[in-house]
C-alpha cells in the first residue's frame, strides 16, 4: 500500500559509494532539505524536504522523470516517518547537510565541508553543454537556472567547437547551490550534460538583447546583430581552466556525438525541457512562454504520402497546444507546427524527435520562424496550412490541468479514456487492431470508462493516437488517447 505524502522520502537501489551529496541533490530543485539518512548496506536513504508541499512537487516530477544517480535509475516514494529522526553517529552525513544548508540560506559552508561547496566570490558560472544532440537555447538555462534563484544575465557562445555560456546570479551563495545540483545533469536524456565552473569574472557586460546574450535586468538593450561581443578580458577568463581538465577523458558515442567516461549523472533533469516538465508535473502551473523565444519547430524526413496538417497537430497536441500547422508547399516532406509557447516547443522536441511516424524516423528541430503565416485570402494552398488555434481538442488550455501531470514520451501503451459503458474490450481491440498494428494487452480500469491497451510497437502506438484521439465512439463520447508511463 502507498503511504500518504510525507516530506520524508525514502530512495532505494542507489549504486554502492553513493555519497550524501549525491542524494542531496536530486531534492535540491525542490526546496530545502533539512535532513538525511543514508542506509549504506541497503543502498537506500531518506531524505527530508522543508516542506510536504516540496516534497509533493518532488514526486511528481520524478513519477514522470526517471531519477539517476551515475546513470543508474533509483525509485523514490513517501515514507511512512512523517520526520526524520538522526543521532550524533550520521555526523557526515549532517556535515554535508550543515555546509547545504549554509549555501541554500546565504551563508558560507564550514571549513573541512566533503561536499563540493567551495566558497564562490563570483555569482558568474561558466557552463559547458556536452554531448549536444539537441539545441540548448538561452530561454531554456534560463528556465533550468532560475530554479535556484533570480538569474540577472547570461551570454552564451561556442568555443573549441563547443556550446558554452556565462550566466550570472544575484548573488554568489544562487550561484553555489545551483552549481552543487546541476554539474553533471542531464538537460534531455542521455546528452546535453551540463559541465559547471565558477568564472574568475564577478560581472558581464551584456551589450544586446537577443537570442545570444540577455540582460534581465536591462530590457531596453538592442537586439544587436545577434552576435555578442566578448571583451578581452572576457576571453582571457576563458583560459584561465584547461578545458580538458575540466571536462574528463572523451570518448566518442554510436552517433559520432562526445560522450564522458564518468559523467556525474546525479539524475532528476532528464528530460527537463526547460525545466517547465518540474513544475508541469506537479500540475501547478501552465507551461508559460519566454518573450523573445519562438514556438515554432520544424518537423522534417515526413512520410509525404501519408501526412496531414490534422496528424500533426494530433501527435505535437499530446506535448502542448498545436496552433498552426504548415506542411511546406515545395517540400512536402517537411512542416512548420507553430505551439503556444517555447516550452511546449521543447518539450514536444525532445519527446518526438527519432520517432516513427507513418514508417519513417522524424526529425524535429527548433525553427527559425517566430511564427506559422497563413495563406492570404483567396489563395488555395491544397489544405496544407491549418489553424487550430480555436480547436477545442487542446489538452493544455486549462492551468493547472491534470493533463499536466500525464506528459509521457511515445510508449507501446495507450491510456483511453471517455469510453462508453456499452463498449467492450473486444469493440477497443478491434478499433486499435484496424488502424494498423497488433494489441498486445489490454486492461480496463474499474469503473469501465478508462482503459490501457498495448501496442506492439511504439511506431504502432502513435499511429492509434494519430487516428483515434477524438474518435466518436458514439452518444457523444470521443475516445481520449494519450501515451501511458505504466505497462500491462
Amino acid at each position: 500500500m502507498e503511504a500518504p505524502p510525507s516530506r520524508v522520502l525514502h530512495i532505494r537501489k542507489l549504486p554502492n559509494e553513493t555519497s550524501e551529496s549525491e542524494v542531496i541533490a536530486l531534492g535540491l530543485p525542490f526546496g530545502k532539505v533539512t535532513n538525511i539518512l543514508t542506509l549504506k548496506g541497503k543502498n537506500q536513504a531518506f531524505l527530508e524536504l522543508g516542506t510536504e508541499e516540496a516534497a509533493i512537487t518532488m514526486i511528481n516530477y520524478y513519477s514522470t522523470v526517471t531519477p539517476h544517480v551515475r546513470n543508474v535509475p533509483v525509485f523514490i516514494q513517501y515514507s511512512n516517518h512523517k520526520e526524520l529522526k538522526t543521532d550524533s553517529g550520521n555526523q557526515r552525513a549532517q556535515a554535508v547537510l550543515q555546509a547545504v544548508s549554509a549555501v541554500q540560506g546565504g551563508g558560507t559552508p564550514t571549513s573541512g565541508s566533503i561536499v563540493d561547496l567551495t566558497a564562490a566570490s563570483s555569482p558568474v558560472l561558466r557552463i559547458i553543454i556536452d554531448n549536444m544532440f539537441y539545441p540548448v537555447t538561452l530561454d531554456v538555462l534560463q528556465q533550468i537556472f532560475s530554479k535556484f534563484g533570480t538569474v540577472m544575465k547570461i551570454i552564451t557562445f561556442t568555443k573549441n567547437n563547443q556550446f558554452q555560456a556565462l550566466l550570472q546570479f544575484n548573488d554568489p551563495p544562487t550561484a553555489q547551490q545551483a552549481k552543487v545540483a546541476l554539474d553533471g545533469q542531464n538537460i534531455y536524456n542521455s546528452c546535453c550534460t551540463l559541465r559547471i565552473d565558477y568564472s574568475k569574472l564577478v560581472n558581464l557586460n551584456v551589450k544586446y538583447n537577443n537570442d545570444k546574450s540577455r540582460d534581465y535586468t536591462r530590457p531596453e538593450l538592442p537586439a544587436g546583430d545577434g552576435q555578442p561581443a566578448i571583451d578581452p578580458n572576457m576571453a582571457a577568463a576563458f583560459q584561465g581552466k584547461d578545458s580538458n581538465s575540466l571536462l574528463g577523458r572523451q570518448t566518442p558515442d554510436c552517433r559520432g556525438n562526445i560522450r564522458f567516461t564518468s559523467p556525474r549523472a546525479l539524475g532528476g533533469l532528464s528530460p527537463l525541457n526547460a525545466a517547465a516538465a518540474a513544475a508541469a508535473a506537479a500540475g501547478r502551473v501552465a507551461l508559460s512562454g519566454h518573450s523573445g523565444a519562438s514556438g515554432v519547430l520544424l518537423a522534417s524526413n515526413l512520410n509525404e504520402e501519408m501526412v496531414t496538417p490534422q496528424s500533426l497537430f494530433t501527435l505535437f497536441g499530446v506535448y502542448g497546444d498545436a496552433q498552426r500547422v504548415k506542411i511546406l508547399y515545395n517540400k512536402k516532406d517537411s512542416a512548420l507546427i507553430q505551439m503556444a509557447d517555447a516550452n511546449q516547443a521543447q518539450l514536444a522536441m525532445s519527446h518526438l524527435n527519432g520517432q516513427k511516424m507513418h514508417g519513417k524516423p522524424i526529425r524535429v528541430a527548433l525553427s527559425k520562424h517566430t511564427s506559422v503565416q497563413l495563406p492570404r485570402d483567396g489563395l488555395d494552398d491544397q489544405g496544407l496550412t491549418k489553424d487550430f488555434t480555436n480547436s477545442p481538442l487542446h489538452r493544455f488550455k486549462k492551468p493547472g490541468s491534470k493533463n499536466f501531470q500525464n506528459i509521457f514520451p511515445p510508449t507501446t501503451t495507450l491510456h483511453l479514456s471517455n469510453i462508453p459503458t456499452d463498449v467492450s474490450e473486444e469493440d477497443l481491440r478491434l478499433l486499435f487492431s484496424n488502424a494498423g498494428g497488433t494489441v498486445n494487452a489490454f486492461k480496463f480500469f474499474q469503473d469501465h470508462k478508462m482503459a490501457l491497451l498495448q501496442m506492439s510497437t511504439v511506431e504502432e502506438a502513435i499511429q492509434g493516437l494519430i487516428d483515434l484521439h477524438n474518435y466518436n465512439m458514439g452518444d457523444n463520447h470521443h475516445l481520449r488517447v494519450s501515451f501511458s508511463k505504466s505497462t500491462i
